[in-house]
């Protein structure tokens, strides 16, 4: 995939971020780091939204030092949508799109129980994806043309 897509950037869902992040505290403590992490997305500017990470990051550290880890090695992948105008951030920073698509793709699959090999699955999942394709292309649009236009001035 780097390969393919060399200069584009990754955006980590926040919600499985989020889920990552409980999954490394007890279901006891996980209010405590959700409330702490919420804070972030409150900002309204990137260099707000970078500084208030590193800051509960390095506030997590002593009682979650996992937590502040994770933290810091996500912190490129969760936050790539400030780089975005902010009229797109909250399409952006979400991948509920592709979550979609991949259930239609194992809904599909589904009915079929048992492929012959991969080649079969392959041109199944392919033509799932160039059926929403075609769907994107006549319904509304994710990110309108103007919203686009508009936030290159």
């Amino acid at each position: 995939m780097a390969q393919q897509f060399s200069n584009v950037t990754w955006q980590r869902c926040r919600v499985h971020f989020m889920r990552n992040l409980h999954g490394a505290v007890s279901a006891k403590q996980a209010p405590v780091v959700t409330a702490a992490v919420k804070t972030i997305f409150a900002h309204t500017e990137p260099d707000d939204i970078h500084a208030q990470w590193d800051q509960v990051a390095d506030t997590l550290e002593a009682s979650f030092p996992k937590v502040a880890a994770m933290m810091r090695e996500a912190k490129a992948d969760v936050l790539a949508f400030t780089a975005f105008p902010k009229a797109h951030w909250q399409k952006i920073w979400s991948n509920n799109p592709i979550e979609r698509l991949n259930t239609e793709i194992k809904r599909r699959a589904d009915v079929v129980e048992i492929f012959p090999n991969p080649a079969a699955f392959l041109r199944l999942s392919t033509a799932v994806v160039i059926e929403a394709q075609d769907e994107w292309q006549v319904t509304r649009r994710y990110l309108s043309e103007y919203r686009c236009s508009n936030s290159r001035r």
